[in-house]
């Protein structure tokens, strides 16, 4: 939390840091473009050099050796002497040791369940099995990345041709993949795709209408796709090298031909208000900056506990920015159970870095050192602040559809695409995803809402930024008032009263597979 002392100093162009806790002995620089040496602040703190935005400044001397803390925890070990007022970047900082995954506490401050919000609403499509979508899509699935090109072609007629006679339907869009043939296809890991592609299919934003494009040659056979209980696997399935096809043409006119059966069935669909509860939000960062864990992630925490409290389903993802604040996470899972979910998904992650010759330091970009953030820990600890305050009450394998109620975490990895592609599979129907540094990103199958860290990338991107977390650095908002404000965006933007940018302009990034198994 900002303290009133930085809240005090964020007016007008006054030099300005944010120090998060009273055992920091950095703070970041929140001015614009940076502060040049000689730089004095309120308090007497002289810059011996200049430190630009969002970067560390040493408010007393750090001895070689010397632990560098933010956020109350140690970021980094001093290389080298590091004088009062010196910029702490990257080159005089090591990362500390990862916690170790077998000395973690185990639901020992499981957090209280905090007073329950009723009354709040949206408009959403429900589904026959009691799911609720913010969109009405078709989506059609494929079993390999062979047909792509067809199904392209086909979508593009869809859209042109029959898409206009079903205006209750919002779009019609490809499950496109690089999956499905080519691939170790019975090995340990290949279930991790597999289960993604299944999953994706039953996203409540589609309506259940389920239908695949196959080859009829690929390992990935296309009836794994239909989901149990649909019926004949046939009616749900368009193959390419069916003997009846002749020519392209033919090909083309079975797909529409299914598609349109289903356009008349999502064409029924109407809004109708639904109570907050039946939500399912991810949480995601990318181009993340210094400031992610002082803006934008804590007002993203904060609109989660409201979710929380409403009844609602929130993901927050991305294993290796939350292995570096376990110890943070195990205390408040819901059981010992989901403590033991929680390490084993560190666990299997520290083990598939370590046969790929890699480890969690490989993560932050050249973007997010530039940003300020010198190593994974700072960049995990700022990332965890996504998940609120809330308990924890479960854990989801890559892939794997949401269960419960309440705080989840879904494993995935950090890349942008793939942890929007697997939150996609476990369920989400709205994704929040906050940046620093920027990012176009966006998804086709659910609306994403963009918050930015930093005023002057939602100025600078006023046309791609939904979201201004920016102001609590300024003083100009606090964090609980930026996360009532998320919070009522969220229900806007599930309703459709709001189209966020990404939607507006059609930014739309590929579905990308986490497919960890062998590749033939």
């Amino acid at each position: 939390m900002l303290s009133a002392e930085t809240t005090a100093r964020a007016e007008g162009d006054a030099p300005r840091t944010i120090r998060l806790h009273a055992d920091d002995n950095v703070a970041i620089v929140v001015n614009a473009f940076g502060l040049p040496a000689g730089t004095v602040f309120p308090d007497g703190l002289t810059l011996r050099e200049f430190v630009p935005q969002g970067h560390k400044v040493a408010l007393a001397d750090i001895p070689e050796g010397g632990h560098v803390r933010r956020y109350g925890e140690v970021v980094g070990i001093a290389l080298r002497f590091i004088p009062e007022g010196s910029w702490v970047e990257e080159s005089c900082v090591e990362t500390p040791i990862a916690p170790a995954l077998d000395a973690l506490e185990k639901a020992t401050r499981v957090p209280a369940a905090l007073p329950p919000l009723d009354g709040y609403t949206f408009e959403g499509f429900r589904n026959p099995d009691g799911s609720v979508g913010t969109k009405n899509i078709l989506a059609i699935s494929t079993s390999v990345q062979c047909v792509t090109g067809t199904l392209d072609v086909a979508v593009k007629r869809i859209r042109e041709e029959l898409l206009p006679r079903f205006p209750n339907v919002d779009d019609v869009i490809g499950l496109t993949h690089a999956y499905g043939c080519g691939v170790a296809i019975n090995a340990p890991e290949a279930g991790i795709p597999i289960r993604t592609l299944q999953s994706l299919a039953r996203n409540p934003n589609f309506g259940g209408e389920v239908m695949v494009v196959g080859l009829g040659c690929e390992k990935l056979v296309s009836e794994r796709l239909v989901p149990a209980g649909k019926g004949a696997a046939e009616d749900s399935v368009v193959r390419l090298q069916d003997e009846r096809h002749e020519g392209f043409g033919s090909m083309i006119e079975s797909i529409m031909a299914m598609a349109e059966a289903r356009l008349a069935v999502l064409d029924q669909r109407r809004r109708e208000t639904c109570p907050a509860s039946e939500l399912v939000v991810g949480l995601q960062c990318g181009g993340s900056d210094a400031f992610s864990g002082v803006t934008a992630n804590p007002s993203l925490g904060f609109a989660a506990d409201l979710l929380v409290r409403c009844g609602a389903t929130v993901l927050f993802s991305e294993v290796t920015e939350v292995r570096d604040a376990i110890h943070l996470l195990t205390p408040r899972a819901a059981t010992p159970e989901v403590a033991d979910a929680l390490i084993r998904e560190m666990a299997w992650y520290d083990a598939y870095l370590e046969k790929g010759g890699a480890d969690r330091r490989a993560n932050p970009s050249p973007g997010n050192k530039k940003g300020g953030l010198n190593n994974i820990v700072e960049k995990a600890l700022g990332s965890v602040a996504k998940s609120g305050t809330s308990a924890i009450a479960g854990v989801l394998s890559p892939g794997e559809r949401v269960r419960e109620k309440g705080l989840i975490f879904a494993a995935t990895p950090a890349s942008d695409f793939v942890c929007g592609t697997l939150q996609l599979a476990s369920g989400i129907t709205v994704q929040v995803f906050s940046t620093g540094r920027g990012t176009p990103y966006g998804l086709a199958q659910a609306p994403v809402i963009k918050v930015a860290t930093r005023t002057e990338l939602s100025q600078r991107w006023s046309d791609l930024i939904d979201l201004d977390a920016g102001r609590i650095a300024t003083g100009q908002s606090t964090i609980e008032e930026m996360g009532w404000e998320l919070f009522h965006l969220i229900l806007d933007v599930a309703s459709g009263r709001k189209r966020p940018w990404s939607d507006r302009w059609g930014l739309y990034n590929d579905l990308t597979l986490f497919n960890p198994a062998p590749i033939t």
